[in-house]
């Protein structure tokens, strides 16, 4: 069996360290020490150092299910991931285990944006959806269910364009006016013709297909000025995906982005008339720049009547989206309380009445 993980230790205590999202730094829970990125540096490039010897010779093994299946540096036991899983979490000593051989080659990240928001920050913000929600189900108000909330890196792709677009329009600008008892109406057409030169940065695509494509464009934007030079000790504590989305097959995804942002762009550059529409829009892209990155999303997942209810928030702005059902069974009890209510209303205004 392989190793094939990678651990970041306290150099005080030999505990792990994690990242901390509000500090911006890596602290040991054991001992209370931190360390910053540079301090972790050194030990990043051993890492590193480790990882390129032992990439070429390392042989996973898998299960049954064609898992890979891995050793805890921590505690020795073993741990199952799928192939796309780069960073998990050891179920019995609850160590980060990093998954190295998954993050080499074309697999290892450009850039990376930290979480800024904490477990305890996501939790929150959680409770607050259900806040003013008397027909919310218990399940989304269970402790267990809402501690189940985990940080997540997602894997995603950023580009660069630049764009020679131009539209072609038909435009109508309409007049009326009236004369004794008729009422006139005049439509002059035009043909409209823009063009310009525009200059895309970092439109983002999705690269799992594990995570709804929807929901993650639902959650933008990132502040990309938060972006970091990769190194895996951002990846302790949390769990983290590796790309299943080609770069090529992204990057039609982001043209498509651009070309109906050019479009949109020059459409919104012709004023005065009293109706547009566009005939025709060409567009020349080149790319000038495709990074792969990790960005930090928290995670929930709740069963509920046998469907699956995903929250997302955004682990470094706190934007979070997601739907909470009706139970209907809250509902009727609620009408049922009404009724009886009202009912006995009724009768003590009946019997009231009946003693005047």
């Amino acid at each position: 069996m392989a190793d094939g993980t990678l651990d970041y230790k306290c150099p005080n205590c030999d505990a792990t360290l994690k990242f901390n999202p509000h500090g911006q730094n890596w602290v040991c829970e054991y001992c209370r020490s931190s360390f910053t990125r540079e301090e972790l540096d050194a030990i990043d490039i051993k890492k590193k150092e480790v990882l390129t010897k032992e990439t070429e010779a390392d042989s996973l093994e898998k299960d049954e299910e064609g898992m890979d299946i891995y050793m805890c540096p921590n505690c020795g036991a073993q741990i199952v991931a799928d192939e796309n899983t780069s960073a998990t979490f050891c179920v019995y000593c609850r160590s980060t285990a990093i998954l190295k051989n998954k993050l080499v080659g074309k697999f290892n990240p450009s850039y990376v944006i930290p979480f800024h928001k904490t477990k305890e920050d996501a939790m929150e913000a959680f409770k607050k959806i259900g806040k003013g929600r008397p027909f919310m189900p218990k399940e989304f108000s269970s402790k267990k269910n809402i501690n189940d909330i985990k940080g997540v890196y997602i894997p995603f792709w950023l580009y660069d364009f630049s764009i020679q677009g131009s539209i072609t329009a038909d435009a109508n600008r309409i007049s009326t006016w009236t004369s004794g008892n008729y009422q006139y109406t005049k439509t002059d057409t035009y043909r409209v013709y823009r063009d310009g030169n525009m200059v895309f940065h970092k439109i983002p695509t999705d690269g799992s297909t594990r995570f709804n494509d929807e929901m993650m464009n639902s959650i933008e934007p990132f502040d990309y000025s938060g972006l970091e030079t990769f190194t895996h000790s951002y990846l302790s504590g949390f769990l983290a995906e590796k790309y299943d989305v080609d770069g090529p097959v992204a990057q039609k995804v982001a043209e498509e982005r651009a070309r109906n942002t050019a479009t949109s762009t020059l459409r919104e550059s012709v004023h005065g008339y009293n109706t547009v529409s566009i005939m025709n829009a060409n567009h020349t892209i080149n790319l000038l720049k495709q990074d792969y990155v990790l960005l930090p999303v928290w995670m929930l997942n709740i069963k509920y009547k046998d469907k699956m209810y995903l929250f997302a928030m955004n682990g470094q702005t706190g934007k979070m989206i997601g739907d909470i059902p009706i139970d209907k069974k809250k509902v009727v009890f609620w009408w049922i309380g009404i009724v009886l209510l009202s009912f006995l209303i009724f009768s003590l205004i009946w019997w009231i009445g009946g003693l005047a």
